[in-house]
């Protein structure tokens, strides 16, 4: 796999793209990582670090894009998804499990001892950005809260990644 191009439409229909949905809620995770996760185990680790990286680079480019124009769920949803590619990216290189939830907490708290600060409290709010992509609760002033811890989340996985 050479480059990796990510700006495919893929139409399914509708009771399956609710069932990735479901499933996708279920493990917190975005659809496209729940489709990611189907055909991991053929991927050589290469290849599945530069479809993670193509991931938060294209998520990381909509959040301001839905944010521009009031969509504030999905442009939440876009930050969490920003977060998850790169702890995959993270856990991929270590070997640490990242098929759910539980994984993504489990990543943080072991990154947090590794750099010696507590990265809970921002991925918390990332985990509220998710939240409100299923309940759409959050005002303006606070989904900007939670979405510059967010970012900054992101500049320190970015740090421990080297990218």
């Amino acid at each position: 796999m050479k480059d990796i191009e990510m700006s495919e439409i893929l139409e399914l229909p509708k009771e399956l793209y609710e069932i990735i949905k479901k499933e996708a809620y279920k493990r917190g995770k975005t659809i496209e990582e729940v489709i990611l996760d189907s055909v991991y185990p053929s991927l050589d680790p290469e290849d599945r670090e530069k479809i993670y990286l193509k991931l938060h680079e294209n998520y990381l480019r909509e959040v301001d894009k839905l944010y521009e124009i009031g969509d504030l769920p999905q442009s939440g949803e876009k930050c969490w998804g920003a977060v998850t590619a790169l702890l995959n990216m993270i856990a991929e290189r270590r070997g640490w499990r990242h098929y759910s939830h539980t994984d993504y907490t489990e990543i943080i708290e072991k990154l947090s001892i590794e750099v010696g600060e507590p990265l809970g409290r921002l991925f918390a709010s990332a985990e509220r950005l998710h939240a409100n992509f299923y309940h759409n609760f959050l005002t303006k002033i606070n989904f900007e809260a939670h979405r510059d811890d967010a970012l900054e989340l992101i500049e320190k996985l970015k740090k421990i990644l080297n990218i």
